[in-house]
């Protein structure tokens, strides 16, 4: 394993040091317990609080700031954070109108954030994100996976809550955000956990992972490495037969989110936007909002996920809106 590491120990200390620092007009470390704040904020709104395990930034660290989350209890690598610090964080950043969590479902994550809720002594909610449609249940979950749509979700969440709408008034955005997304992620190659020192799967040079996980989990199906247009297809054929199959109608505006995994050159994955832009109008879907670039990484796998958000006036007037993050900022 080649990497830049110290210490394995200490990697995630070191690397949320230099974000921190990096970013410290945005946002305030915090350490024992560990989570990061929004530096400047309002109380009189609805606090957004995210987390999970390390290893997939820019989530949810990179999205702190106006107009998404007000705070993020980092894991360990693909490890999630414990109840303390949600708590923490919680109470450093809940004002007037309760806090919101959003949790990705995987059994880790949903049980911590459970523990701290009901540890809470102040009204809150949780919206829990399950947009991969590529399992119905895994070793990590209990029905879809919460992946690449979870920062679709944030972003709308945080532009509402910045509005100064109530708990549930934003619970009912995140759900419904949740419900109208759909992603499915192909890998072309493991990823290395760095207290491993191993690829977390072995894969070879000629295979594919169709439906692969942000950890490594597998996925639909391994199979022979195939032109990218081809490799597209399917993706876009698994995201419409998901809609379909929930009786959701995809014709109308849509966002299109092309993620990189960690691995994956730019070039390819504007590659693989055009097919899969041209794919999905020619079934009645109009891609009208797009982003392409690692926005929900796996470390170093090699692959990217295709992540299809059916839009109403709502849902786009909230992306549309201002946000200002270290990792995704627009109209300010």
């Amino acid at each position: 394993m080649k990497k830049f590491v110290n210490n394995v120990d200490n990697l995630l200390a070191e690397s949320l040091s230099g974000f921190a620092s990096t970013h410290q007009d945005l946002v305030n470390l915090h350490l024992e317990p560990t989570y990061l704040t929004r530096k400047s904020r309002q109380k009189n709104k609805v606090a957004i609080i995210s987390g999970g395990g390390s290893g997939h930034e820019p989530l949810h660290a990179g999205y702190i700031g106006f107009g998404m989350l007000d705070a993020a209890c980092p894991g360990h690598v693909f490890t999630s954070p414990t109840p303390d610090q949600m708590l923490a964080a919680a109470e450093e950043v809940h004002g007037d109108k309760g806090v919101l969590f959003i949790v990705k479902n995987y059994a880790g994550d949903v049980m911590n954030f459970e523990m701290a809720a009901e540890m809470l002594p102040f009204e809150n909610a949780t919206v829990l994100t399950s947009d991969d449609c590529a399992v119905i249940n895994s070793t990590y979950t209990t029905g879809r996976r919460g992946v690449a749509g979870t920062m679709i979700v944030e972003k709308c969440l945080g532009s509402l809550a910045e509005t100064g709408a109530d708990l549930q008034t934003c619970k009912t955005l995140g759900d419904k955000v949740n419900h109208r997304t759909a992603s499915i992620g192909v890998a072309l190659t493991s990823c290395t956990v760095p207290a491993a020192g191993r690829p977390t799967f072995d894969i070879a040079e000629t295979e594919i992972e169709m439906g692969v996980g942000i950890h490594g989990e597998p996925g639909r199906r391994r199979e022979a490495m195939r032109e990218a247009d081809a490799i597209v297809s399917d993706c876009v054929d698994a995201i419409l037969a998901d809609f379909t199959a929930r009786n959701i109608d995809v014709n109308g505006e849509a966002l299109l989110l092309i993620n990189g995994f960690g691995a994956t050159p730019l070039m390819e994955l504007y590659l693989i936007y055009n097919t899969a832009a041209k794919l999905f109008s020619k079934h009645g879907v109009k891609i009208s909002r797009s982003l392409v670039g690692n926005y929900v990484t796996a470390l170093d796998m090699a692959g990217a996920s295709v992540t299809l958000c059916l839009l109403d006036d709502e849902i786009k007037q909230h992306w549309d809106s201002p946000v200002h993050t270290a990792a995704l900022r627009w109209g300010m």
